[in-house]
């Protein structure tokens, strides 16, 4: 059976250096040997980091790092100069940092090589969630589908909030004319965690709308993602 996940202890191991420690504790060959599962947040936090700095082992500097965020998703959430504010965490330790966070939402968004069919707004939560999580600006999206709500491919119209930057639906519907695209939906997050649309979203929903049927690629959807939870315009009755 693997070895079960090591609780650690508030010793000498947070400021000594990886090297000096026993090689079954060093989380290195622990996540080798046991597997990656069998490490403490703090311990994978360490992999990452690599080094300490100044008299602060790296096991020491992933423990602050918990403690002054709290949790996993604050850390996520935090900003390159909140995270400097922690001392020992500099420019690279930071790219470290949130790029293995990036990874993991990019692996749990991936598919398995097929296209994700896209047939009701619950798939399009699903898909996209963890790519939305976190973030703390307003990105909109447009899925191009085939006849099957299959993904041709998704594309960026604008980055921002609505207020702030206007979605005009020859950006939003040039790329599906380009692709031959059968329908669209539209995806955009609320980084205050509230799905519930805006006034914005609602007139922004019936321009883009009324614009399909113009051209003739159907608006399929408006999904509005979240924290842990979505708004469909369609099921509201508004698409």
């Amino acid at each position: 059976m693997p070895e079960q996940r090591t609780e650690l202890k508030t010793d000498d191991t947070t400021s000594r250096k990886v090297k000096d420690w026993p090689e079954n504790e060093r989380p290195r060959e622990r996540l080798v040997k046991y597997g990656a599962d069998s490490l403490s947040d703090a311990q994978l936090l360490a992999i990452i980091l690599r080094t300490g700095s100044g008299k602060k082992g790296v096991l020491g500097l992933a423990m602050s790092l918990l403690e002054t965020f709290k949790e996993l998703r604050s850390i996520d959430a935090a900003s390159p100069a909140e995270l400097s504010s922690l001392k020992g965490l500099g420019t690279a330790k930071i790219a470290q940092i949130k790029a293995a966070f990036e990874l993991g939402k990019r692996l749990m968004s991936e598919s398995d090589g097929s296209k994700p069919v896209f047939s009701s707004s619950h798939a399009v939560y699903t898909y996209f969630a963890p790519r939305f999580k976190n973030l703390k600006k307003e990105i909109f999206l447009s899925l191009l589908l085939d006849t099957k709500n299959r993904l041709i491919r998704e594309c960026k119209v604008s980055e921002g909030t609505l207020t702030n930057s206007p979605i005009h639906p020859r950006e939003a519907f040039k790329e599906a004319v380009k692709e031959s695209a059968a329908a669209v939906i539209f995806i955009h997050n609320h980084p205050s965690g509230d799905p519930a649309p805006s006034r914005e979203d609602l007139a922004v929903t019936e321009r883009l709308k009324s614009a399909g049927e113009i051209i003739g690629i159907q608006v399929l959807d408006h999904v509005i993602i979240g924290d842990g939870r979505y708004t469909s315009l369609k099921e509201k009755g508004i698409v």
